[in-house]
Formats: structure tokens, sequence, C-alpha cells
């Protein structure tokens, strides 16, 4: 009888191992799984700002044929992509700082482009341009796909910091050093619609 209620015990005792053991495991896959996910939709964001980068320099040889006196205006679209190409994240350390200084020279080339835009106003032959009118027609669909892909990196990071800091998951998340992501936010001023004419 004593050995019965030893052997039960046991199988007992491997039973809620077995069990918590398959707990840790698939919580710490989905952890995994959801921290690639969050590196992979990075990955996009940056695929879609390094498109809008190579396009800059096709647009500023177009406008530079046209509107060469306007030298000032395209040295500044020149310094702000070199600068936003020089900004990287390493997705496994994606500070708040990180992610502001990312944002802040995006938002500086963004800027420097709408001067651009604004300057191109002043030559209609410009605007008429067939290899002008595809590269603003590029620029602006890369425009829609930054703001998409921005937005399915913030999703997939939410989830990614919802899992983590779910209660017992953040016990898990904490020992195997699982940190939190930042999003990207709207730039200050960006309540007030840009106005950009082309």
């Amino acid at each position: 009888m004593k050995l019965s209620k030893s052997i039960i015990t046991l199988l007992v005792i491997a039973g809620v191992v077995l069990v918590a053991f398959i707990w840790v495991k698939n919580s710490y896959n989905k952890m995994v799984l959801q921290e690639e996910q969050v590196t992979t939709a990075w990955s996009q964001v940056e695929n879609v700002y390094q498109r809008r980068a190579d396009l800059i320099p096709n647009l500023v040889s177009t406008v530079k044929g046209y509107a060469a006196h306007e030298s000032e205006t395209l040295e500044a679209v020149v310094n702000a992509r070199a600068k936003a190409t020089q900004t990287n994240i390493d997705p496994t350390n994606m500070t708040a700082a990180n992610m502001e200084q990312f944002q802040n020279a995006q938002g500086e080339l963004s800027q420097a482009l709408s001067r651009l835009m604004v300057v191109v106003e002043r030559y209609p032959d410009l605007k008429a341009n067939q290899n002008f009118m595809e590269l603003q027609a590029q620029l602006e669909g890369t425009e829609n796909r930054i703001t998409v892909e921005r937005q399915k990196f913030n999703e997939t990071a939410r989830l990614y910091n919802t899992t983590i800091r779910q209660f017992p998951k953040n016990m898990l998340a904490g020992m195997f050093g699982f940190e939190r992501k930042e999003y990207f936010e709207a730039n200050e001023g960006a309540e007030n619609a840009p106005v950009v004419e082309f």
C-alpha cells in the first residue's frame, strides 16, 4: 500500500512538473515568435524608408536640371537624406531615445522634401516633365507604404508588449530578458495637416 501511495505521489509531482514545463515552453516560444515578428515588422519599416531614400537622388537630379539656382533647397534634401540613412536602429535595442532620433531624422527628410515640392511649384515645365511625374508618383506611393508599415509595426509591437506584460508571463519575460518595444508616435505638430502641393 505504501509503495502505491509513493508512486501516485511521484506521478502527481511528475505531472505537475510536466504541465509547468509545457506552459513555460509554450509561453517562451510565443514571446520569441512575437519578438521576431516585431523585428520583421521593423525591417519592413526600414525597407520602405530606404525605398524613399533611394528615390531622392533621382528626384533631386531631375529638379536640379530645371531649378539649378535652388541649390540651398536641394542641398537641404541631400543632407537630410544622408542623416536619415545614417540613423539606424538595431531591433534588439529599440529604446525611446533611439526611436525619437530615428523619427526626427526621417521627419527632417520629410520636411526637406516638402520644401522641395514648394520650389517645384515655381517651375511649370518641371511639373510637366514625365520623369518628374513618375518620381513624384513613386514618392507618394512610398509615403503611403511608410504609413502602412509603421501601423503594422505598432500593432505587432503592441501584441508583443501586451504578451510580455501579462501575468504570469511577465515573470518569464523578466527571467529571459524580453523587453518592451517602443512605438512610432506622431511627431509634434502632426495634428496639423501639412500643405503639400504637387
